[in-house]
């Protein structure tokens, strides 16, 4: 049992780090976000800095595997993240909870 637990836990993806990645705002400008993650087993915390410099905690983090998971609020709006880790990549869908806020993807890329 301990050596299939151990196999498991040893294909999970190891997100703990800087993460960076361009959006497409409303008006179609560019910006970067970077995300800072801490992972503790399946648990995920960190925070989102954006082009306002301070930096939002995220909400909700899982990682499963190669899946990840995680909710940022901003402005009274919660935008809900899920996605895939590849290596040193992450592809991000995201929906938020206002509907007249465009559901996205966001490709994140790890900072060395």
């Amino acid at each position: 049992m301990f050596v299939l637990l151990s196999a498991t836990l040893a294909l999970a993806a190891d997100v703990t780090g800087a993460w960076t990645g361009q959006v497409q705002g409303p008006n179609g400008e560019g910006f970067q976000l970077t995300f800072t993650f801490k992972q503790d087993g399946a648990k995920l915390t960190g925070t989102v800095t954006g082009p306002q410099g301070s930096p939002i905690d995220i909400s909700n983090g899982k990682v499963d595997g190669d899946k990840i998971s995680f909710d940022v609020a901003v402005n009274g709006t919660t935008i809900k993240h899920d996605g895939v880790v590849s290596g040193d990549e992450i592809k991000l869908n995201t929906k938020a909870d206002d509907p007249n806020f465009p559901a996205g993807t966001l490709t994140l890329t790890r900072t060395k």
